[in-house]
């Protein structure tokens, strides 16, 4: 079974914001699969389905970012999952160009705070990770990563979006190792 877990905070108010590209990512993936989020049995909506044989249970916390590893712990236990590597976080990176996605098996939180609670959480840096670039255009960086998208990264944000979704379908079909060496990189300046 393959956990895909996009961080964002709950609310409309949050909905179309930097800090929320993780749940934009899965909204784009559920839809495209003709998938409907249903509230879990714990502080998360999920979706779950089949891709080639794979059991996958997309998640969207409800905690607020800061506390997302609550509901990755509680979906975890709830599903049974010991193999961390089949877990994916899905978020929003400052340190990573707007337009750029990397994924990584393990690291660091980087400072996003959604992460940090993660590995806090699970105990360990071990979990995939796919990172989306939202760049660090910013003086206050709170109001930054809770600000919308400028006008010129909602021109190019489906293009990303779409990267990711691939890159996620990637990691359950071909595995980490393959999703790394394809989709690394900076999706605009193709």
């Amino acid at each position: 079974m393959y956990i895909i877990v996009g961080l964002g905070n709950p609310g409309p108010e949050y909905q179309m914001t930097r800090h929320n590209a993780g749940y934009l990512a899965l909204d784009l993936f559920a839809k495209q699969k003709k998938l409907t989020f249903k509230k879990g049995r714990g502080p998360y909506y999920i979706s779950t389905f089949k891709l080639e044989k794979n059991s996958v249970v997309l998640v969207k916390p409800t905690t607020f970012m800061n506390l997302s590893g609550v509901a990755v712990r509680e979906v975890i236990q709830y599903y049974k999952v010991e193999d961390l590597s089949k877990i994916l976080i899905v978020l929003d990176d400052i340190n990573l160009p707007f337009g750029t996605i990397r994924i990584r098996p393990s690291g660091s939180d980087g400072g996003q705070k959604g992460l940090r609670s993660v590995i806090n959480l699970l105990g360990t840096q071990n979990i995939p990770r796919l990172r989306i670039g939202i760049g660090n255009n910013f003086s206050d960086a709170v109001k930054y990563v809770l600000s919308p998208f400028s006008k010129s990264e909602k021109e190019d944000l489906d293009i990303v979006l779409q990267w990711t979704v691939e890159a996620i379908e990637s990691f359950i079909i071909n595995g980490i190792d393959f999703t790394m060496s394809r989709f690394n990189k900076h999706v605009l300046n193709n």
